[in-house]
């Protein structure tokens, strides 16, 4: 993978140009090939059997209508290696920004806050979030009382119980919800940083979160 920056956004272009032309010259038969193909089969045909002009004939519109279908597919692999170049560059100017993604794990960052958001999914009497160590010792539980159906924001001030401040670093990020039927454990989303982004060979875009890995462009659910 490559990785982009916000100053690199234009090799984007290029890295997909690049691709297509290499994809181009190494899968076309054009005209000249199919010239050449039929004047073999000319030089080498049973002068006792010869072909006949209907056979010719149905050979050239074989080869229009294959011709037609490359072009129809180049058009094709044209529009869609724009809107990947569109979509990767859209990517690139990401890079410095936060994005909410689906997470069990939050980075408790300079700033002193980690933030995200519970996935509530019919109203509950009781919500909380709790905030685990890397020992898997919840250090602070937040009680968000009742709560409708939808999202809910939360935000953690990187204290414990007692009030001290803790590290910066990775936390759990543990959601749950009071319902007739007992507690149910809910889907996160966190607030992350995106350091940078990479481009796969398939056109695949990646966003590599501070202190949080990778995660596909397509799981991003908010930009901030």
């Amino acid at each position: 993978m490559s990785t982009v920056n916000g100053t690199a956004a234009s090799d984007i272009l290029s890295q997909y140009q690049i691709d297509s032309q290499t994809k181009a010259k190494n899968s076309n038969l054009g005209k000249s090939d199919f010239m050449e193909l039929m004047i073999a089969q000319l030089k080498n045909q049973n002068p006792l059997e010869p072909k006949n002009n209907g056979d010719f004939l149905a050979q050239l519109a074989q080869f229009s209508s294959l011709e037609g279908i490359q072009k129809l597919s180049s058009s094709v692999d044209d529009v869609a290696g724009q809107f990947r170049s569109t979509q990767a560059l859209s990517a690139s100017a990401m890079v410095g920004r936060t994005v909410l993604a689906p997470s069990p794990t939050g980075i408790l960052s300079a700033d002193g806050q980690l933030s995200g958001v519970v996935n509530v999914p019919s109203t509950t009497s009781g919500l909380r979030v709790s905030i685990v160590n890397s020992a898997g010792e919840r250090v602070r539980q937040l009680d968000l009382g009742t709560s409708q159906a939808g999202q809910k924001t939360f935000t953690w001030d990187g204290r414990n119980a007692n009030g001290d401040v803790m590290p910066m670093g990775r936390y759990g990020i543990v959601a749950e919800g009071s319902y007739p039927s007992g507690t149910e454990q809910l889907s996160t989303l966190v607030s992350a940083n995106v350091d940078s982004v990479s481009l796969g060979n398939a056109g695949s875009i990646t966003l590599n979160l501070a202190g949080m890995g990778s995660i596909a462009l397509s799981d991003v659910q908010q930009i901030n």
